[in-house]
């Protein structure tokens, strides 16, 4: 996992091919302007959601992992809470291959705020992370590159 702002990301571009198209569409200055939905940056290997609601807390946070995409989660307005643990059990319902994702048993081993301005970088199978936790309005951008 990686936790920093925004305008720290450039010696983290150098870390995947995919990071580059992220870090460069995170800092569009549109950004914020634009609606909720999906945006391909690289067809399916990078593409970007634009997401926005209300956390719904700590209790019904779940941990989840992913075994074929890297999460950049980016928070743009709001305060974001995400919570971190290692990977553990599957829950009972397992993978779904689909969407890349297994949720998982047990709780976070701490809580990370994101705030507006900074993300955080989980990598599949190592980082598992139970991100909406807060419980403020918020806007954000996941974009999830191909490992």
């Amino acid at each position: 996992m990686i936790f920093n702002r925004l305008e720290e990301a450039g010696r983290l571009r150098q870390l995947h091919p995919g990071f580059a198209k992220a870090f460069d569409f995170l800092k569009r200055d549109d950004l914020e302007e634009l609606p909720v939905g999906t945006y391909e940056l690289d067809g399916r290997r990078v593409y970007a959601m634009v997401q926005k609601g209300v956390g719904m807390g700590i209790d019904a946070a779940r941990l989840e992992t992913h075994r074929k995409y890297i999460d950049i989660q980016f928070t743009l307005s709001g305060d974001e809470l995400i919570g971190c643990g290692a990977v553990g059990q599957p829950d009972a319902k397992g993978w779904d291959v689909e969407k890349d994702l297994c949720f998982l048993l047990g709780a976070p081993t701490f809580w990370l705020p994101i705030p507006a301005g900074s993300f955080a970088v989980f990598y599949p199978e190592e980082d598992a992370h139970a991100p909406m936790a807060g419980v403020s309005e918020f806007r954000k951008v996941v974009v999830k590159i191909e490992a």
